[in-house]
């Protein structure tokens, strides 16, 4: 009997909202604003996470990078940064060399951006790569780095400072794209370099790509090509597993003897673990949720404000109407019910087409950029039980205002 009347409620409320299509559709649009923004920025944000975290396992997890100063724009640099003597070549190898716990030392130097290097071979160039200057030791820690043709730098050419070259999969493309390119010479910049690797293809990290570039001998790039020594990276990893912490320590007794930092004072370069990074990285995701929040917080407020003056001016054109029916046995429960599941139905379609635009936005920037995508189910749930509960709140009051109605004065209503 209760699940009949609750049924014949919803079908008047449905009913009651299919007469004002117009207004209704008005309302529910800023819950769908709300709903649409956490599906799609969660989707985004998501997608970027599964991208990183895929990134970092394909680089190991026993590493142990070090630079001048912390990641990040260069106006947030505090003076004392600004001021720090750059980190060298011969530090990552002395890091190398006197640390016991040390297994192997990568070592990076990208080329100045600022002035591009055109990459040619015969008619086909470039000048949106960049080129890097690398030891020997990549593969040995960052199995991402292992060559698909050929072969990596070797030890021989970081010494002799050889002319040789291994290209990212996208540099070959665009450089090879019908031709084989192992043996050929290309010209980076002004000087010839034969190309001795083809590397495995690693895709794109923040929508760039990691395989536009040309990866070069360091001691060759210091010695033909502009640089900014603040840029150089130095990535460690320990001979024994487990033993981050001892060997990070290691490593910083020996860059602080070479750098001369006094007795109590902090470094004067940054050093971080694998752990550390997902820390920095969840931070800056945790910033990109709180924007998330605000913005569709903005539009459910604005949403369910919207909902709660249709619904009191539902109410008020529909006194008599409540009143005809309470005076033939309706009870006030009754008429509750009736206007909550009005404004329930109406945030929870508006959640609904949300979810389903969000999925759409969250497909079309996969296809459309770089940027990764992925729609979660827990995202989808949470857009759904927001819209419930937006209408809930903000239809509480209209409904129960509508149910306090008294009969007599509701039917001499005009």
């Amino acid at each position: 009997m209760k699940l009949g009347i609750l049924k014949e409620i919803t079908q008047m409320a449905i009913d009651s909202l299919r007469m004002h299509k117009l207004r209704s559709f008005l309302t529910l649009l800023g819950i769908m604003i709300g709903v649409m923004t956490v599906i799609g920025m969660v989707s985004i944000i998501q997608g970027l996470n599964r991208s990183f975290l895929a990134e970092l396992e394909s680089a190991g997890s026993n590493i142990i990078a070090v630079q001048k100063y912390n990641p990040g724009p260069d106006f947030l640099l505090s003076q004392e940064e600004r001021q720090r003597k750059d980190l060298t070549f011969e530090d990552a190898l002395a890091i190398e060399k006197e640390c016991s716990l040390v297994k192997a030392v990568v070592v990076t130097l990208v080329a100045d951006i600022f002035e591009p290097i055109t990459i040619k071979y015969q008619n086909k160039k470039t000048q949106d790569s960049f080129v890097a200057g690398m030891n020997e030791k990549y593969p040995d820690i960052l199995t991402v780095y292992l060559p698909e043709q050929g072969r990596f730098l070797t030890e021989t050419d970081i010494n002799h400072r050889r002319k040789v070259c291994v290209l990212g999969a996208e540099l070959a493309e665009v450089l090879f794209p019908h031709t084989f390119a192992l043996g050929k010479r290309i010209d980076i910049g002004p000087e010839k370099f034969t190309i001795v690797g083809i590397l495995k293809k690693r895709g794109t990290r923040f929508g760039q790509s990691q395989d536009n570039f040309v990866g070069i001998p360091i001691t060759t790039l210091m010695k033909h090509f502009p640089y900014d020594l603040s840029g150089l990276q130095i990535i460690a990893t320990p001979n024994k597993e487990g033993f981050i912490q001892e060997t990070t320590d290691q490593i910083i007794s020996v860059l602080r003897q070479r750098r001369q930092v006094p007795f109590g004072k902090p470094n004067d370069f940054v050093i971080y673990s694998q752990d550390t990074m997902i820390e920095i990285y969840n931070q800056f995701t945790g910033a990109a949720y709180l924007v998330m929040i605000v913005i569709s917080s903005i539009g459910l407020l604005v949403g369910g404000i919207g909902v709660m003056n249709v619904m009191l001016v539902s109410v008020k054109e529909r006194t008599r109407e409540i009143g005809i029916r309470k005076a033939i046995g309706a009870r006030s429960g009754d008429i509750l019910k009736q206007f909550l599941i009005e404004a329930v139905f109406l945030t929870t379609t508006g959640g609904l087409f949300g979810i389903l635009i969000g999925f759409g936005i969250a497909l079309l920037v996969k296809a459309a950029t770089p940027l990764p995508a992925s729609v979660t189910g827990w995202s989808v749930i949470l857009g759904f039980v927001v819209s419930v509960s937006v209408g809930i709140f903000f239809g509480i009051f209209p409904a129960q205002k509508a149910a306090k109605l008294e009969p007599i004065v509701s039917l001499r209503y005009e």
